[in-house]
């Protein structure tokens, strides 16, 4: 008999006692944890499928209907509750799913406490709950880390960004605008977050993956909290699930970090029996990680075309500042004090324009710019009535003039593009050597 087959037998030899405590901290953690990945997000990241938004199980028959009558008749929600294609993890319909959540485990696990009294442990339970949530939360750090080793979360300002007063700027934006503006310090955290993904996907190496991502949450989580970022719901349940795995190697941790203790090897029990069958389990687990790691890649790269830093522009890209303005043939002057007025106007991406008024707030309008015909046809989602058809001019490169009807009304503009390389954001790069610091 191999050695590894002889250690096998002699680690499942011994039988381990559980406390009170622990088995009943182990069903509660068990059926909360599995019940909160299966119906958020954490379930859909097990199978990535590029360009496809896959609903949460928690948005779906029964479960909505749950949420919604909790929120109804115990918190007294006005329904129907936002619950799908806003961005947010923090909505009321996440607070309430996890509140149902978390109620159905703590009965689940009382009955399971009675009936399984008797059990002096969960060794068997624990070992494969723990492989299942090792890919779990992989998945979830492929998914984000992905996302920012190919800058996308956080992508550089656009361009109405770099005209927009700072003061302006929600918390969320501060953060993103400026994490987003340093593309390297972006790609350096997804790179930490893909790191501790790729570590709990092999089981000698998933205590210090869960370290690093342990780490990698906690500053995810701080941001949420102190910049208002709308994810503070679902990155504690991420810190709480990384404590998880780590919560029977505490002890081996505090002997080696805090007690200068010689630390012996991990008790962790191995899924199989023998040496040949584990072997088998590892090559998949690896190749389970490998096409996980594959599949976000393949994502990133393609949405980074579609609308990340390599996606298309407009064919007017640029911030084109108003030189001279008429309405109804009467010249509008550009020193006059009027608030309604545009003094600026914004194309970035193909199908939306932005014109920014004297008082720095941008009107936003969905385009159509026909380059062949040199047309430009505007709407406004929030306003059925209003429209705009203009035609444009480049009698050189700097330089675009417009004219047409807006709402109703005759306009012309003459416009000179200002080039967005040209603001220090994006011109000022990185030196090892400053004599002075460059706080600007």
């Amino acid at each position: 008999m191999a050695q590894a087959d002889v250690a096998l037998l002699q680690r499942s030899s011994y039988i381990p006692y559980w406390s009170l405590s622990g088995r009943v901290a182990f069903r509660l953690c068990f059926v909360y944890f599995g019940l909160y990945c299966v119906f958020t997000q954490i379930l859909v990241g097990l199978f990535p499928i590029p360009n496809v938004d896959l609903p949460d199980a928690g948005t779906l028959w029964p479960m909505r209907q749950v949420t919604f009558w909790a929120a109804s008749h115990i918190f007294h929600a006005k329904l129907p509750l936002v619950y799908t294609g806003s961005g947010s993890g923090d909505k009321t319909f996440d607070w309430v799913l996890a509140l149902c959540l978390l109620v159905f485990a703590v009965l689940i696990a009382s009955i399971w406490s009675v009936l399984d009294r008797k059990r002096e442990n969960y060794v068997a339970l624990h070992k494969w709950f723990r492989l299942f949530l090792r890919f779990a939360l992989a998945g979830q750090m492929f998914v984000y880390g992905m996302d920012k080793a190919i800058p996308l979360q956080m992508p550089f300002p656009y361009l109405t960004r770099l005209i927009e007063p700072f003061g302006d700027f929600s918390p969320m934006g501060v953060l993103w605008s400026s994490v987003g503006a340093s593309r390297a310090y972006e790609i350096f955290t997804g790179c930490a977050e893909l790191l501790g993904g790729i570590l709990l996907i092999v089981p000698r190496t998933t205590m210090l993956g869960s370290l690093v991502c342990l780490v990698d949450v906690i500053l995810i989580f701080m941001l949420n909290m102190t910049y208002d970022i709308p994810v503070k719901l679902f990155s504690s349940h991420l810190l709480l699930m990384f404590a998880f795995l780590l919560a029977l190697e505490f002890r081996r941790l505090t002997d080696f970090f805090f007690h200068n203790r010689t630390v012996e090897p991990s008790t962790q029990p191995q899924l199989f029996e023998t040496g040949r069958a584990n072997s088998i389990a590892l090559a998949a687990q690896i190749m389970i990680g490998i096409c996980l790691l594959g599949m976000n890649a393949y994502g990133g790269w393609t949405s980074w075309h579609i609308y990340g830093g390599g996606r298309p522009k407009s064919p007017l890209y640029g911030i084109w500042n108003v030189e001279e303005l008429s309405k109804d043939g009467q010249l509008r002057m550009p020193l006059l004090i009027d608030y309604d007025r545009f003094h600026r106007a914004v194309f970035d991406f193909p199908d939306r324009m932005a014109f920014q008024r004297m008082d720095d707030s941008f009107a936003r309008y969905n385009a159509a710019i026909n380059t062949k015909d040199k047309t430009i046809a505007l709407t406004d989602g929030s306003d059925k009535n209003w429209k705009a058809n203009l035609t444009f001019q480049r009698p050189v490169e700097d330089q675009l003039i417009l004219d047409g009807k807006m709402d109703s009304h005759r306009i012309h503009m003459q416009l000179r593009r200002v080039d967005p390389g040209k603001f220090l954001l994006a011109n000022r790069g990185f030196h090892w050597i400053q004599e002075y610091p460059f706080n600007r």
